[in-house]
């Protein structure tokens, strides 16, 4: 059945689209600099890279369901479901990713002399396997049974309809609202963003206490590598930030709809909370451009190496270490 676009419809696909483009290429980026550059291969930017795999699945396959699940078109429950559960994985994948470098730079500035020998690429590997893996079963547990087959069900049954019910595939139609609400943002997204709070505030304190110590001949190189990690510290903290900042608003709404199935949300709301979640997986390449001078040089490496007619001539100096703008 051939489905008519709407003006409104149009507009949504035009901009999801328009994120799609600076997301995956933004992403891809990040990924490609952490390769090219042996200076951001520590336990940190490979976390980054978990981060911005989950980011390039959001603009090559999350949107594009998105824009499919916003036609709306007519399905058997379980295909729905099965679209719907994609953004649940990588929102999950993305918060443990940033838990894991929040707790990675508290190491850091906890334990300085201890940290290569307790921070392993090899743990690092398997850290980064068992976010994804546990993001698989948080995202997955509506195909295990939490979900709204038994509703639909019962709507098929009582339209005196037979065998698996075909329905309009949308979000809230195959996903519950006390899977989203009680399980997904009470466990599983909340704690994590105020246990990332706090590990941060402990991160400040912790080089604020260093640095505010008197300086003597002798203190240079900590003073150099505290100052260092508060900027990078600070870097890491906008991501978490934005990051809070684009997928509360959706989860607020969640909570309107199953704590208030009487109250009316405004479409557009909900429209610029999707916006803001999506777009989310297009902000963190461009905080790392502006923020960590090793992105931004390895950055303009690539696009002297790889992009321009005439490549950059060779310098003989390395960038500073991890220097971040303030």
């Amino acid at each position: 059945m051939s489905h008519s676009i709407s003006a409104f419809q149009a507009a949504y696909i035009g901009i999801e689209v328009l994120i799609a483009l600076v997301s995956v290429p933004g992403n891809v980026l990040v990924i490609w600099a952490v390769k090219v550059n042996q200076a951001l291969r520590d336990a940190t930017f490979c976390f980054i890279v978990s981060l911005a795999v989950a980011d390039v699945a959001v603009g090559a396959l999350v949107i594009p369901l998105a824009i499919l699940i916003n036609i709306g078109p007519q399905t058997y429950f379980y295909t729905c479901l099965m679209v719907a559960c994609p953004v649940l994985i990588l929102t999950q994948s993305s918060i443990l990713a940033l838990l894991a470098i929040a707790v990675d730079r508290y190491l850091r500035v906890k334990i300085p002399l201890r940290y290569k020998t307790v921070v392993t690429p090899r743990r690092a590997a398997v850290a980064i396997a068992g976010c994804w893996i546990l993001s698989l079963v948080v995202g997955l547990t509506p195909m295990f049974g939490w979900n709204n087959l038994s509703q639909v069900e019962m709507a098929w049954a009582a339209n005196g309809s037979a065998g698996e019910p075909v329905i309009k595939c949308e979000f809230e139609k195959v996903i519950s609202m006390e899977y989203m609400v009680y399980f997904n943002f009470f466990v599983w997204v909340l704690p994590p963003l105020l246990l990332m709070v706090l590990i941060y505030l402990e991160v400040f304190y912790l080089i604020r206490k260093q640095l505010n110590k008197k300086v003597s001949a002798s203190s240079g190189d900590p003073q150099k590598y505290y100052g260092k990690e508060l900027k990078i510290a600070k870097s890491l903290a906008l991501i978490l930030f934005l990051f809070a900042l684009s997928w509360l608003p959706l989860h607020i709404l969640n909570c309107i709809t199953l704590f208030c199935p009487t109250c009316r949300t405004p479409t557009i709301l909900t429209y610029i909370a999707i916006f803001l979640t999506h777009g989310n997986s297009a902000m963190n390449p461009i905080v790392y451009a502006f923020r960590i001078q090793k992105f931004r040089v390895t950055f303009l490496k690539i696009w002297n190496d790889h992009f321009r007619c005439q490549p950059e001539p060779p310098s003989d100096e390395d960038p500073p270490e991890e220097k971040v703008d303030d």
